[in-house]
This record gives C-alpha cells, structure tokens and sequence, in this order.
C-alpha cells in the first residue's frame, strides 16, 4: 500500500517539478524512478532492497508474475488513444509533406542507420541491434511539447516538432512489433513467411477494429445512448476493449487499433470531444506519472552497469550528432524549410514514454525466451531517452536563439471572438502574413474559420488555460472582439500577460462610446465604432479596403470622414514594407504617416476625388 500511494504521490510530484523549472516532466520522473530503485538498492538500503520493487516473475512486488508487463500495456493503449484524439488533417496543410517524410524516409533511415551503429559498437546481434532502432525511432508528445512550450518559434516549425512527435509514435512501436515477432517467430525456412504473415494480421485486425469501434462509439455519444456521467469511463472502458480484442486477434495489433480509434474520433464532429480529451488528458498524466516510476525502477545496477563504457558515449553521440541530422536534412529536401529550421529540427529529438515502456515490454519477454543480448534492450533504450531529454531540455531554448529560428518579436494575434467581422478582418491580417488565432466557444462560429483557411480554437475563456497550447508561441497581441463588453475585458485582464506583450486591445462600449472620460488606453479601433457598429457595416460591406496615404494631413482628413460615415471603420496602418499596426482610438498614429502608407479599413470605398479635394481645400486654407 505504501508503494502503491508513494509511486502516485512521488509522479505527481515530479509533474509539478517540470511545470516549474520548465522541463519535460518524463527527466525527474526518470531521476525518481532510478532513486527509489537501482540507487537505493546499491546504496540506500540496509538490505539491498529497492524502495519500490516492481517485480515482473515471482510471488512478491507490486506486479508478480506478468502484472507488469499487462499494466504496461493498457496503459500504454490509452496514452497512445488520447495521442490520437489530437490529430486533426487541417493543422498540418503546410507542412505535410515535411512531416510525412519524415515518418517515413526519416524512420528509415534511423532503423537502420541506429541498428547498424548498434552492430559495430556493442556486437549484439542484428536481431537486438533493430529492435533497438525501431524503439527509438519515436520522439513522442510528451517530452517534444513542454519543450516547444517555453521556446517561441515559427507556427511551422513548431508544427513540423509537435506533429512528427504524435505521428511517429504508433509507427515506432509498429516498426518493434514487426521486429519483435521476427525475432519471436524465429526458424530459418518460415521465418520471414511467418513474420510477415504476422505483421499483416497486425495492419488488417489493429485498422479495421479502430475504425469500426471509433464509428460505433461516436454513434451512442451523439445519440445520447450515454449518460453525461458515465461518457468518460464508457469511453475508457471502450479503448481498453478495442486494445484487448484486437491483440487476441493479432497480438500486439492493439496499439495500432487504439490509434486509428483515436485519430478517427479526433478527426469527426462527435459531442463532447473537448470533455472526453480533458478526461483523456487528466488519466495519460497520471499513467505516465506511475509508469516512468515503475520502469525506472525496475532497471537494475546489473543493467546499468552494462551501459558503464565508452561505447555508451560513441552510440549516443551518433545517434544524436549523426543519425537525427541525416534523417532530417534527407527529408527535408525540396521544402520551404531553411537551413537554421533543419538544423534546429535535428537537434530537438527527445525520445518518451512509447519507447521505454515498449523496451521493457519486449526486453523482458526475449530475455525470458532467452535471446542473447536482449538485456541490453532496456538500457540502451533508457539512455537514449534520459540522454536526449537531458540534452534537449537545458540546451533547446539556447539553440534556438544561436540558430536565429527563436521569435524575439512575438507578431503573432490571438482574437477573441470569431464573430463574422472578426473572420473577415482575421482573413485580412492572415493574408499579409500575421499569423492569427481566433478563440471562440461558439463551435458554428469555429467551423466558419476553419473554413477560410484561418486557426481556430474552440474555447470557453472563463475555464480555459491557453498557456499550454503551442501554437500560441508567437502571438504578441490580443485583440477581444466579441459582443460582450464583461469578457472583452476580463479577456485583456487573463490574457494580457502571456499573449499581449506587444499589445492588448477591445472594443469600446456603448458606455464608452459616449462619455470620453470612461474610454481607457485599450480601446480598438476607434472611440464610436462598438460590436454592433462592426457587425452593421460588415453586413454592407464584408471587405477589408486599401486606401493609399500622401501625408499626415491626408490620414487625419480621411480619420475625420470615418467619424462621420457610419459605414467605414478604420484598422491599421499598413507601411511601405507591408507591416500593420493596429489603430488605437487614444494613440495619435499621425506623426508617423509617410508617402507609401496605407490606411486599412473595413466598409465602404472612399471616394478618393472628394478626399483630394478636402485635403487640398484644408492645405491652402
């Protein structure tokens, strides 16, 4: 019992450790599960006991016999479903075809290139050596996104990072599992018949029991067949299910199956998703939480020891300075990536949670069937992953800054509200090369954004926390524009801080409009124009206009008409370079006006001959 509340008290712990020093929870995890086992074991303890022995064979330990090994796995189905919940197509148009090379060819190349360094330096055999490949062919969401989180960067290059780590983790496990039934199936006539006869049961039962179960439980959710209650532990109890039937029949199928399950349900309008990923969330943090603990200290100083050479240092240092670079520069190529985006590409490449619990999975197995070599599975895989987390998380931020792919001007906008003449105005700033997030809880309103072409996030402000989302890395200013006045300023109040740096802004209130007094520093746009004065002129006029300035007198006059014709509302000024500031009602922008300038502005078109002739007419006077 002891044990048992220790390893959840100690996991949530190091969780609360990495949110502080900004660091992937899976490092002090690690650290806490190499304390409490192999180190309290060799130098803690009286009696050469670990302080938490998760014993796999035999009648004492939290897991005797193959409870480990069971536990591991379901756990591992559900962190992998609630990786495949986030998927979604549209977020990957850009860089697509960069991330599905680098699943594919860059996988390649790092199976073999890893296996035959394995070969040469340790002399294990070529059946270990792959194996070993294919586990750390994955990187993994949980260690990529905290470190992507503390370090703003280019919407696609983060995009490229985060994707690549979702994407390649049931490839990676799918890649050992073909490796592992090889190795398994053993022989010499059948082998590779048997091996492939197998790896085929494992794409036909994992994909058509993910894909069917998926369409089955998005059925009884939207048609209510669920209670409110119970939605999250029927769909809970409906992952473990599709991982269990699946791998009676094709083993090992049930990873597959659980991901196609949640890449499918991520990817259709199903009710409640937002719940069931926050449920989905809630349970992967602690499941990683105990299992990091467990495997950790389930490594022994035998096993370690094992690892106690140079040629420890030569596999990490090729797999990190020499393998990850060829994988990503080969898939790459022809991209619109520059040459500081690969390399820092190449740098980040933490390996997570699959590859060591996979590792320990099929170690143990072949170690029992008695393959020579397979002990060093395990070790070799946890270096990696300590290894390349350690190095990543101290050194990224550093990298990103020496490579000049690090954001010191965060351009980027969040708007808050996607209203119709939020979207039109967000088309406008995305098509001049603003990157533009618009928040909204109005799930009809997201989907007319997405649309367009614009990202959109369906979120309720009042319970939201945007502060771990990674595609707000480089937004600098916050725009709240949505019809009601009370969120508009409690959104500049949450998120000013984290998102405003550059600038936070909201529309006036009808309060506002009329008593010059009450208009604070934040008002948009101007000191008349309020929700509903947007809504009535993008009604008229649902564009975005253009108007070219000659001086200040000319932006000053053409100011004074917007105050008197209700149908044009002024934006931002837009220079000669093509960068946009946001007009504010209290900032006098007329100073700054140059020949070359532009006025933007949302309504009708002037008509520029009665302007010249005013600014001509207020000239001579």
């Amino acid at each position: 019992m002891i044990e048992l509340a220790g390893i959840i008290i100690l996991g949530i712990l190091a969780q609360w450790v990495a949110w502080r020093l900004k660091i992937p929870a899976i490092l002090p995890l690690i650290l806490i599960g190499l304390l409490v086992g192999p180190i309290a074991a060799e130098f803690l303890s009286a009696d050469g006991t670990k302080w938490i022995e998760p014993i796999w064979n035999g009648e004492k330990g939290l897991f005797p016999g193959d409870g480990l090994y069971y536990f591991v796995s379901l756990a591992i189905s559900v962190i992998l479903f609630e990786g495949g919940l986030t998927l979604k197509r549209d977020e990957i148009r850009n860089v697509g075809p960069v991330i599905t090379k680098l699943i594919t060819l860059g996988s390649v190349i790092t199976f073999f290139g890893a296996a035959i360094a394995a070969r040469y330096i340790f002399y294990l055999s070529w059946e270990v050596c792959f194996l070993f490949s294919a586990l750390i062919i994955v990187t993994g969401p949980t260690v990529i996104t905290p470190i992507l989180r503390n370090i703003p960067l280019k919407q696609d290059l983060s995009a490229v990072l985060k994707w690549e780590g979702i994407l390649i983790d049931p490839i990676g496990a799918l890649v050992a599992v073909l490796v592992f039934e090889f190795i398994s199936v053993g022989g010499d006539s059948g082998f590779t018949r048997t091996a492939f006869m197998e790896f085929g049961k494992i794409i036909l039962f994992g994909t058509t029991f993910g894909f069917t179960f998926a369409h089955a439980l998005k059925f009884v959710i939207n048609k209510n067949l669920i209670p409110h209650y119970l939605l999250n532990v029927v769909s809970l109890s409906t992952v473990l299910l599709v991982f269990v039937e699946s791998d009676v029949f094709a083993h090992e199928s049930g990873l597959l199956a659980v991901v196609v399950m949640g890449m499918v349900l991520g990817n259709s309008k199903l009710q409640n998703r937002k719940e069931l990923l926050y449920f989905k969330e809630s349970l992967s943090v602690l499941l990683i939480s105990i299992l990091f603990i467990l495997l950790a200290a389930n490594i022994s100083v035998a096993d370690l020891m094992l690892l106690y050479n140079w040629n420890t240092v030569v596999l990490f240092a090729i797999v990190v300075f020499v393998i990850r670079p060829l994988a990503v520069f080969l898939s790459t190529t022809g991209s619109k990536l520059k040459t500081p985006e690969k390399l820092f590409i190449s740098w980040v490449g933490p390996r997570g949670i699959v590859a060591a619990g996979i590792a320990s999975l099929f170690g143990t197995k072949l170690m029992k069937q008695g393959v020579e070599g397979a002990e060093y599975i395990t070790p070799l895989v946890f270096m990696i992953v300590l290894g390349t987390v350690l190095l990543n998380a101290t050194t990224a931020r550093f990298v990103a800054k020496l490579l000049g792919v690090f954001l010191t001007n965060s351009e980027g906008i969040l708007i808050i509200g996607a209203s119709k003449f939020a979207r039109v105005i967000g088309h406008y700033l995305e098509r001049n090369g603003r990157h533009v997030v618009l928040i909204d809880n109005n799930q009809s309103n997201i989907n007319k954004c997405k649309e367009l072409g614009l990202e959109a996030l369906n979120v309720n402000i009042y319970s939201e926390n945007l502060s771990d989302n990674i595609e707000l890395n480089d937004v600098g200013y916050v725009m709240a524009m949505t019809a009601n006045s009370d969120i508009n300023k409690y959104a500049i109040d949450k998120f000013t801080k984290e998102f405003g740096e550059n600038g936070s802004f909201r529309l006036v209130t009808n309060e506002e409009t009329l008593n010059d007094e009450k208009r604070p520093n934040e008002v948009l746009f101007s000191n008349t124009d309020d929700y509903s004065s947007l809504i009535s002129v993008t009604n008229k006029h649902p564009s975005v206009q253009e108007i070219a300035l000659e001086s200040p007198a000319h932006f000053e006059k053409l100011i004074e008409i917007t105050k008197n014709d209700k149908e044009i509302i002024p934006l931002f000024l837009k220079d000669e370079d093509g960068d946009l500031s946001i007009i504010s009602a209290n900032n006098n922008h007329a100073d700054s006006i140059k020949s070359g300038w532009f006025l933007v502005y949302l309504g009708k078109p002037f008509d520029v001959e009665d302007v010249a002739k005013e600014v001509l007419k207020n000239t001579q006077a």
